[in-house]
């Protein structure tokens, strides 16, 4: 069966494009996280990159665009693990499964990520360029897990359960990563992204868990 979500090898000059945009975007939210987002200009940013502003305009329209690509990977690295994760899980399993270990990672990079992404959705409340930039994301999100889901539950599962599934998996992970960020970065064990993560994905899709025969 073909993976939903792979994808031919890019070439050389748009992973290196990629890179850059990536590069600027953590310049970015560390400077939205350390300043918010209304003392920071394009060009305090580009001068973090080490990038002129023209280079800057030339990847993003706006300052607040220039996180999109730190925040989009890490719902792409969720998308992912969930469709190439076990097939035999129910869909509501297998996206706890995923967003534990999409929030889990004890590598450095992900811990730098993860420690960022706290800081970043700390500012994102009450900024409109910020908020419209998030809300396009976890629009774009839901459209994947539909897609995603719908190869998960099978042929015959109903349009309208795989939509469900699909909001209820998406705004889980909303609602734990906004509330993550709203609490101590160093609560314990209940209070880790993954945890809160689980425990709103068991209730929102508590509903939608087929019959135990």
């Amino acid at each position: 069966m073909a993976d939903p979500v792979a994808q031919a090898p890019l070439p050389l000059t748009e992973r290196r494009r990629l890179q850059t945009q990536l590069e600027i975007a953590h310049c970015a939210a560390e400077l939205f996280a350390a300043r918010g987002a209304s003392a920071v200009t394009a060009e305090d940013i580009a001068t973090a990159a080490g990038i002129s502003l023209r280079t800057f305009y030339r990847y993003f329209r706006t300052k607040e665009e220039a996180v999109a690509p730190m925040l989009a990977g890490g719902v792409r690295d969720w998308i992912h693990d969930l469709a190439r994760g076990p097939r035999n899980l129910p869909a509501a399993e297998a996206l706890e499964r995923s967003a534990r270990r999409a929030l889990s990672r004890t590598d450095q990079a992900g811990l730098d990520s993860l420690r960022l992404t706290h800081e970043l959705f700390r500012a994102i409340p009450g900024d409109p360029g910020l908020e419209s930039v998030w809300f396009r994301i976890v629009n774009d999100t839901e459209e994947s897990l539909v897609e995603i889901l719908r190869d998960l539950m099978g042929p015959d599962a109903d349009p309208l359960d795989v939509r469900m599934m699909a909001v209820a998996g998406n705004s889980a992970m909303r609602i734990a990563i906004q509330t993550w960020a709203d609490s101590d970065a160093t609560a314990g064990n209940d209070g880790t992204p993954a945890e809160i993560a689980a425990r709103c994905i068991r209730t929102l899709t508590a509903g939608l868990r087929p019959p135990q025969g």
